[in-house]
């Protein structure tokens, strides 16, 4: 999922704070294309670097000593059948599920019913995943994943070394809360880039990356530095943060090479034998980071309409600038949150 990740994040990233998840977006776009065939399938599986079930998305949903939940849905326009080869291909998904929907007689309700769904996996964090005007008497249906997961560091930052220190991003220099903590953890240079990793339970991790400007690595810079990482004494420096994003990924997921699936030429007769294509995806995610660990969640929506319709000295490490943060679990390769941080709150 590191490629993925890596070249989906390079074509939504504007100016400013972003957070997304790579894993909810991958399971969204997972069960479309566990019901497409054809040139709409390839597509998918291309940009996603995998197939649905090579994606390790059970694997990465089953975590000891984290708080994680997932949700995969299908909300289906009541009286379409669901292809059976689709039906046991979803049950293979984390939390799946199948839903009948009105979206002719009563879109604002479903609407309603797929958002309280979303905010109730996501612990209240994700509310309005659909927003107004999203689903409407075309839309035929909608593919839902739902992410949360909290997890706290295996060694906590204390709070009263929490300080106010420069952070120097777009807008200049300002002063936001700094955690601190000395201590021994990965670490690793590579192509003028510098990564500390933070353990957290569960087996998940979170890697803070600096390097040129605010610019992406690719996912081979990405492997170097995992590979080069090393244990050694590191004297860290970073801010405490909440981002937020929301995105619109019909766009990026474009020029990743996912087109056909947008048109009247998609193919998804492996869900139903009504003719389909998505119509839009949304998505939203939040990442709050401070001394005692991480949570975040996030949620994507993948409205579906008829087709045919429109060493021993510490290594300095102060994250004083814009950076990078991957939380990721490296025992399959699931990344939950990828998120730009260059303004974060002054607190």
């Amino acid at each position: 999922m590191y490629a993925f990740a890596l070249n989906l994040h390079r074509r939504l990233a504007p100016a400013g704070n972003l957070v997304w998840s790579p894993y909810s977006v991958a399971s969204a776009l997972g069960l479309a294309a566990a019901g497409a065939r054809g040139g709409t399938y390839d597509e998918l599986v291309g940009a996603l670097g995998a197939t649905p079930d090579a994606l390790g998305l059970a694997e990465a949903a089953a975590l000891d000593d984290a708080e994680i939940a997932v949700a995969n849905a299908l909300w289906l326009r009541s009286g379409l059948p669901v292809e059976e080869a689709y039906e046991r291909a979803v049950s293979g998904f984390p939390g799946a599920a199948l839903h009948t929907a009105d979206f002719a007689g009563d879109p604002e309700g479903t609407r309603g019913s797929i958002n309280a769904e979303v905010a109730k996996t996501t612990r209240e964090l994700i509310r309005d995943l659909m927003p107004a005007g999203s689903i409407d008497a075309r839309t035929t249906a909608v593919i839902v994943n739902a992410l949360y997961l909290k997890a706290a560091w295996q060694r906590t930052f204390a709070k009263g070394d929490t300080l106010p220190a420069p952070f120097h991003g777009p807008g200049g220099r300002r002063r936001v809360p700094m955690m601190r903590r000395t201590g021994r953890m990965p670490y690793a240079e590579a192509g003028g880039r510098r990564m500390v990793t933070l353990a957290a339970a569960g087996g998940v991790v979170a890697d803070v990356l600096l390097g040129p400007e605010e610019s992406v690595p690719s996912p081979e810079e990405l492997r170097r530095l995992y590979d080069s990482a090393r244990p050694v004494k590191v004297e860290l420096a970073v801010p405490k943060f909440r981002v937020e994003g929301r995105a619109s990924l019909a766009g990026p997921l474009g020029e990743l090479g996912v087109t056909t699936a947008f048109t009247d030429d998609a193919d998804f007769s492996r869900i139903t034998s009504a003719p389909l294509r998505i119509d839009r995806i949304e998505h939203k995610a939040v990442l709050d980071v401070d001394e005692g660990g991480f949570e975040g969640a996030a949620a994507t929506g993948v409205v579906m309409v008829p087709a045919g319709m429109d060493i021993s000295r510490p290594v300095e490490f102060r994250v004083d600038r814009p950076f990078l943060v991957v939380v990721r679990h490296p025992a399959t390769e699931a990344v939950y949150f990828l998120a730009r941080v260059s303004d974060p709150p002054a607190g």
